[in-house]
C-alpha cells in the first residue's frame, strides 16, 4: 500500500531530524528544499553548524531536483527553497509562490564524456557540441527529472535548433540526481552534463582516477546560478517565514558568503558566491 504524499513527507523530515534527538531543541527549525548539487558535493552539511552556532536555526534539509523542490514549495511543504533554475523560480515567485529570491552563487555546468571523446566535441560551444551529439547519435544521458540541470539541458538542445531527443534510444533518461546520473554515464561510456561541483566531487569519490572527463566547458551558455526564497506567507499560513527570511539573510551575508567561497574539494573551488549582484 502506498503511503499518502503529506505521510510521505512528514517520514522524510522526521528521518532527517532523528539524527538530531540529542541536539539542543531550543534551535529554530527550517525546512529546506533544496537541490541535490547543494548536499552531493558536501556544501550544507559544511555550513549547516555554522548556520546554527551564528542564527540558532536548525536546517532541515531534503535534496531533491529543483522542480521537485518547487513544488513542495507550491505544497508548503516546506519553509525556504534553494535552487538553481532561474526562469521557473521566476515563475515561481510571480504566481505568488514564492517572495524575496536571492542570489546566492553560482558555479557552472560541464559536459563530461569518455577521454576518447568519440563523437569529438573538444573544443566545440555547447551548442555546436548538442548538434554533433544529435547526428551521430552519441551516447547521452539525461537526469530526465525536472531539475534545475534537465531544464538547462532541454533549453540548450532548444537553443542549437533542436528538439530534445526523449524518444531516442541513445538518449537516456536517469531519473536519478546528477551523481547517480554521472555514474550511469560512466557505466555506458556515454556523454553527460552536470553541475562542475558534483562532478568535482565524483572525480573526489574515484581518487582521480574517473573515467569521464571535461570535455566542453567555459561556453558563457553553461552559467548555473543559485538562489534563495522563501515561501509566501500569505500562500502558506503553516511556513516559518521569519525563520525563513532569518535563513536568506545569512546566506547572503559576507560571512556566509566568505564560507562558500572558501568551500573546496580537492584543492577546488565549487561555488562563486554572488550574492546582491543581479536578479
Amino acid at each position: 500500500m502506498k503511503l499518502a504524499k503529506p505521510l510521505l513527507l512528514f517520514c522524510l523530515f522526521f528521518l532527517i531530524s532523528i539524527f538530531n534527538s540529542c541536539k539542543d531543541r531550543n534551535s529554530e527549525i527550517l525546512k529546506l528544499a533544496t537541490t541535490t548539487s547543494t548536499a552531493d558535493t558536501g556544501l550544507l552539511d559544511y555550513l549547516l553548524p555554522i548556520i546554527e552556532e551564528d542564527t540558532g536555526i536548525e536546517v532541515q534539509y531534503i535534496a531533491v531536483g529543483t522542480g521537485k523542490a518547487l513544488e513542495y514549495g507550491r505544497n508548503c511543504d516546506v519553509d525556504a527553497l534553494m535552487v538553481h533554475a532561474p526562469d521557473a523560480e521566476k515563475k515561481f515567485i510571480n504566481d505568488g509562490y514564492g517572495i524575496e529570491r536571492k542570489l546566492i552563487m553560482y558555479n557552472d555546468f560541464i559536459i563530461i564524456g569518455p577521454e576518447s571523446d568519440p563523437a569529438g566535441l573538444k573544443g566545440k560551444s555547447v551548442r555546436q557540441a548538442f548538434g554533433i551529439i544529435a547526428v551521430k547519435r552519441a551516447s547521452f544521458v539525461s537526469r530526465g527529472d525536472n531539475s534545475g540541470t534537465h531544464k538547462k539541458e532541454t533549453g540548450l538542445w532548444k537553443s542549437a535548433g533542436l528538439k530534445v531527443p526523449d524518444k531516442q534510444k541513445w538518449y537516456i533518461q536517469s531519473g536519478q540526481g546528477m551523481m547517480n546520473t554521472i555514474t550511469i554515464a560512466e557505466e555506458r561510456s556515454a556523454y553527460t552534463m552536470a553541475d562542475r561541483g558534483t562532478y568535482i566531487k565524483y572525480a573526489d569519490i574515484r581518487k582521480g582516477k574517473q573515467s569521464l572527463v571535461i570535455i566542453v566547458e567555459g561556453d558563457p551558455d553553461l552559467r548555473n546560478q543559485y538562489s534563495v526564497m522563501a515561501i509566501n506567507p500569505e500562500r502558506c499560513d503553516n511556513v516559518k517565514y521569519e525563520t525563513a527570511k532569518k535563513f536568506s539573510e545569512w546566506i547572503i551575508s559576507p560571512k556566509a558568503q566568505k564560507a562558500i567561497g572558501d568551500f573546496k574539494l580537492m584543492g577546488k573551488q565549487l561555488f562563486i558566491p554572488n550574492a546582491g549582484t543581479g536578479n
